[in-house]
């Protein structure tokens, strides 16, 4: 019939996709935890679909040169977007992206997921986050909070823990996580909120205690810490997650092989595992699911933005 005439090259194009390299644009520098996770899940992606995935690194400006350079590519699957919560914040946070990430792009999979680790100093008076609190709500504006630049995960959740608290604390920013640790270590600061693994041999060291995860539940890798909320943070959670987007237009069937590969790939038990040092939940998604996680922390972030009276860059 004329609608399967219609649809076979398409069809065709998906089952010999894809025959060459394929770009996956990430939003951060190299180094990074997503940085890391990308190249560990693109090289089992590039084994099981026999081509290899090229991790481009563009950061800077709110993630709004990566999408761009993405979406200047043509819509062919050969052009890949990272995607985090950073790019739900940089919706929130930015006067214009020039993109909308929910309309000029299609969702294809989340890769993972991470909870932010809330640290005190080894002997520090705060040796749970309920003291932390309490101490807070003694002495309004007298305890603080390090996290890394103003606008990032960790600097909004701090924001976040001061309205669902109700504490009056300052929030400090530094430019990179080893300057929040130092400080923290130093004393100048009493609390910071970190990635897992740039807390992760501190607190094993016993430098640093772990007095909470960021995310609904407690965290694999430190199942004795509790939840914010279930440390007397009131009604806080705030996860991290990356994920690949495809630009609008690009063949449903493309994007179905590259979720079928990664569902695959985020199962093996050795990248799981690998993972899982870094502090990472290796989980894929259906496209639907990862769209509503983007929506979800678009509305979450704007709130967060507007309640801490954060200028719009």
């Amino acid at each position: 019939g004329i609608r399967r005439a219609i649809a076979l090259p398409s069809l065709v194009y998906a089952q010999n996709y894809p025959n060459r390299p394929v770009r996956l644009i990430l939003p951060f520098g190299a180094g990074g935890v997503a940085d890391v996770t990308a190249r560990l899940v693109t090289e089992k992606l590039g084994e099981k679909l026999g081509q290899r995935f090229v991790i481009e690194n563009m950061a800077g400006a709110g993630g709004i040169t990566a999408a761009r350079a993405v979406l200047s590519a043509p819509a062919d699957g050969y052009t890949l977007a990272l995607f985090s919560n950073g790019t739900a914040i940089s919706v929130s946070l930015f006067k214009s992206l020039g993109f909308n990430p929910l309309t000029h792009f299609v969702p294809v999979s989340s890769m993972g997921y991470f909870d932010f680790i809330f640290v005190t100093q080894a002997g520090s008076p705060y040796p749970t986050l309920a003291e932390f609190i309490k101490a807070a709500k003694a002495k309004p504006g007298a305890l603080n909070i390090g996290t890394i630049n103003v606008g990032s995960t960790q600097n909004l959740s701090a924001q976040l823990f001061k309205s669902t608290a109700g504490v009056d604390v300052a929030i400090v920013p530094f430019r990179s996580s080893p300057d929040v640790l130092i400080a923290l270590l130093r004393g100048d600061i009493q609390m910071a909120i970190e990635n897992y693994s740039a807390v992760a041999s501190h607190v094993a060291d016993k430098a640093a205690i772990a007095v909470a995860s960021s995310g609904p539940v407690r965290t694999s890798f430190l199942p004795d810490v509790p939840t914010v909320k279930e440390a007397g943070g009131g009604d806080f959670e705030a996860r991290s997650w990356n994920a690949i987007f495809a630009p609008k237009g690009t063949p449903p069937e493309v994007v179905a092989t590259l979720n079928a590969a990664l569902r695959e790939v985020l199962e093996m038990p050795e990248l799981k595992k690998r993972a899982l040092d870094l502090g990472i939940e290796a989980k894929a998604s259906s496209p639907e699911e990862i769209r509503d996680r983007l929506k979800a922390d678009i509305d979450k972030w704007v709130q967060v933005i507007e309640r801490a009276g954060i200028a719009l860059q």
